[in-house]
């Protein structure tokens, strides 16, 4: 059992949960993840880690409420235990010998860019950050931000805080601007990752993206998370999850995410009913 340390609510939907799990924490680099059950009876859902403290043994994950798994857990409090917390997995972010970089996450994304952009700055990488959002209601980590990059900028689609626009906008224009990134990180909507690969190709910007397709065990064996990258089938749980954004086959991507819609979206709709039974058990 993996003990809730602390709970916070960043916004109508979305949660950051802190747990106690030492070894992972011991061990968690950029760029990994976990594989979490909240009890026995819990499907097994991956979560990137935000953050791992090995002197505190914390492990820090941002959860973005949308199907049943991520509602339970938005209904735990401190104090509260989850089942399995397995970590860390997947394949450390390879920054290389990056020494100016843009980081750029779309929406909750930004849970997942932020470890990148602590890393490289941890480097002694000059680091820029383009963080995009919908709207002001939902913009996170902005403080955290500031801590590890040189320069922060923030979009939103409706223009209420920040820059109006997205986070390729952006992107051009510091590039139009001239910087001369010797990296491009981008986690977010598929869609999103797959414009920014678009805008870096031209220039030969290395451009890592951060995949999130069906995933299961996390080991490599059930082929859930198969994706299609140069040509080639990868397991983004062990071949990943960080792929050159330039190789990756984004339309099949969204089409295989796309593949349980329906069922996730009963699975939330009768979330309530699900725990009801649980408790009954």
């Amino acid at each position: 059992m993996f003990k809730v340390a602390n709970f916070e609510q960043l916004n109508d939907d979305v949660i950051r949960l802190d747990i106690e799990a030492p070894f992972v924490a011991k061990k968690a680099k950029a760029g990994q993840f976990v594989v979490l059950r909240i009890d026995e009876y819990g499907e097994r859902v991956p979560f990137t880690i935000m953050n791992a403290d090995p002197e505190t043994g914390l492990v820090t994950i941002i959860v973005q409420v949308v199907g049943q798994t991520t509602m339970l857990l938005s209904q735990l409090r401190t104090g509260d235990y989850i089942e399995d917390f397995v970590g860390p997995l997947g394949k450390a972010t390879d920054f290389g010998n990056a020494k100016k970089a843009c980081v750029i996450g779309g929406g909750v994304g930004n849970a997942i860019a932020y470890p990148s952009a602590k890393a490289l700055h941890e480097m002694g990488a000059e680091v820029d950050v383009i963080a995009g959002f919908r709207t002001k209601d939902i913009i996170i980590l902005e403080d955290e931000y500031k801590d590890i990059c040189d320069n922060l900028y923030i979009t939103t689609d409706d223009g209420s805080y920040g820059e109006k626009g997205f986070v390729t906008d952006k992107l051009q224009s510091l590039i139009d601007a001239g910087n001369d990134y010797d990296l491009v990180i981008a986690i977010g909507p598929v869609i999103m990752m797959k414009f920014v690969s678009k805008v870096t190709e031209p220039y030969g910007i290395k451009t890592l993206v951060s995949l999130n397709p069906i995933m299961i065990d996390g080991t490599g064996m059930c082929g859930g998370c198969r994706v299609q990258v140069g040509g080639e089938m990868k397991f983004a749980c062990v071949d990943g999850p960080d792929f050159d954004g330039h190789q990756v086959d984004y339309d099949e991507l969204m089409s295989r995410n796309a593949t349980f819609s329906d069922y996730e979206a009963h699975g939330r709709d009768n979330c309530r009913l699900f725990k009801a039974a649980r408790e009954v058990k």
